[in-house]
């Protein structure tokens, strides 16, 4: 790809992409008055990009053509909105990218402003977000779509999984005997996509299709640990590898500025592999548990299999002792949920502790490998599930029942939770 740069006599720079549909400006990197740039822990940051004009105008045209061979549309497809870049000096590495969608009497057009130095992954995002954008409104009247933050989460984590750096062009951190050098991480290709959402979900579950539906502000940042771009990754790559599942992603893209929430957009586009808005929640379960199964990572310790087994039988409440006393935080047990919850409430909660038990089945010590297969157990025979994909890696024979009564769960919970404190006095004593 090649930019064509007009630089006029003020500081500030337009590029051209070769499409002519990205047009940058900004003011390019000088030896003096860089700021941030010529900072030493910015100059050697691999995961900071650098954005000049002409570059960022190749880069973007990059950018698209990933993301037109993930989505299988021809790389010279005609668009329709243009997008204009607009760079401004960075103050900090935490500044955010704004995106602002303008619409014209022919079209749409964006603009998108963004700090020159910035994490690539937000970089990406930004991009990736933008370029989704202006193929959802192609046919868009009076709404602007939506797009999902799973979905530019996680195809951009995609798209640049084995190296970002053939597509995202930095400028030279600095310069050494005149010539630019800049410190670059060579990433070898073809390996494993998913190799670094395999790292970081061995430590964490994925999300659950809610979790994704509705993240946090700390998800969304990063401050998770990565666990949400890690999660959107991985349901992003297992909607691609549905039968017709790129040319559903483009229908539900199309269907979104017609539609009041993504969601809407999702089941119209997807009816096929999803009849009921519950089946993607099942199936998405069914996905992670298979992920995990494949790749568990190393076993736990006792004590943090132990931790787990707590964490995961306990169910944070707020209470309140009087009507108009502030909540206070609290753990209540299984049998708790069971006795006083509705159904729908109970079931709800019963099914995440149900995946939970099934994952971390996987990294068990040996203690308490069986004691968490018991819960596990239990909770299925009570919601009346049919066996996990789990069970065919693990190799535990279980056999599906017809529902167990309340009564009979509980007793069953209660004998569990025996054997568990007497495996903790055998230990401590």
């Amino acid at each position: 790809m090649f930019a064509r740069a007009q630089v006029p006599l003020s500081d500030t720079v337009s590029a051209h992409s070769v499409s002519g549909q990205f047009i940058v400006t900004g003011t390019p990197f000088r030896a003096a008055g860089a700021g941030l740039a010529v900072r030493p822990e910015i100059a050697t940051n691999t995961d900071l990009v650098r954005l000049e004009p002409a570059l960022l105008a190749v880069s973007a045209e990059r950018i698209k053509g990933l993301l037109w061979r993930e989505l299988d549309l021809a790389p010279n497809a005609p668009w329709r909105g243009q997008i204009f870049l607009a760079l401004h000096p960075a103050q900090s590495t935490d500044e955010d990218v704004a995106i602002i969608s303008e619409r014209f009497a022919n079209g749409w057009n964006y603009q998108v402003r963004l700090p020159n130095i910035l994490p690539r992954t937000r970089f990406a995002r930004a991009m990736t977000g933008v370029l989704l954008l202006e193929f959802a409104n192609r046919n868009a009247r009076a709404r602007c779509a939506e797009i999902p933050a799973w979905l530019a989460d996680g195809l951009s984590r995609q798209l640049f999984a084995d190296d970002w750096q053939e597509a995202i062009l930095s400028s030279p951190a600095k310069r050494v005997n005149g010539l630019p050098v800049s410190r670059t991480v060579t990433t070898e290709r073809g390996l494993d996509p998913l190799a670094g959402t395999r790292r970081t979900l061995r430590n964490e579950p994925a999300l659950t299709f809610e979790q994704l539906s509705w993240p946090t502000g700390a998800q969304l940042s990063g401050d998770d640990g990565g666990v949400y771009r890690a999660s959107a990754q991985l349901f992003v790559s297992e909607l691609l590898g549905l039968k017709n599942g790129r040319a559903h992603l483009r229908a539900m893209l199309e269907a979104l500025p017609d539609c009041y929430n993504w969601q809407t957009a999702f089941q119209t586009a997807f009816r096929d592999n999803f009849p009921r808005p519950l089946d993607v929640e099942k199936w998405w379960a069914l996905q992670t548990v298979g992920f995990a199964a494949r790749d568990p990572g190393p076993m736990w310790t006792l004590a943090a299999s132990r931790d787990q087994l707590d964490e995961i039988l306990s169910v944070p409440v707020e209470m309140r002792t009087a009507s108009n006393a502030l909540p206070v935080h609290a753990q209540i047990s299984l049998q708790a949920v069971i006795r006083n919850w509705d159904r729908a409430r109970q079931v709800a909660m019963l099914q995440t502790k149900l995946r939970d038990l099934e994952l971390a089945q996987l990294r068990m010590a040996a203690p308490l490998a069986a004691l968490t297969d018991g819960y596990r157990r239990a909770l299925a025979d009570y919601l009346g599930k049919r066996p996990s994909l789990v069970t065919r890696w693990i190799k535990h024979p279980f056999t599906a029942s017809s529902k167990l009564t309340l009564e009979d769960t509980l007793q069953k919970l209660d004998a569990l939770d025996a054997r568990r404190r007497a495996i903790e006095s055998a230990r401590s004593a």
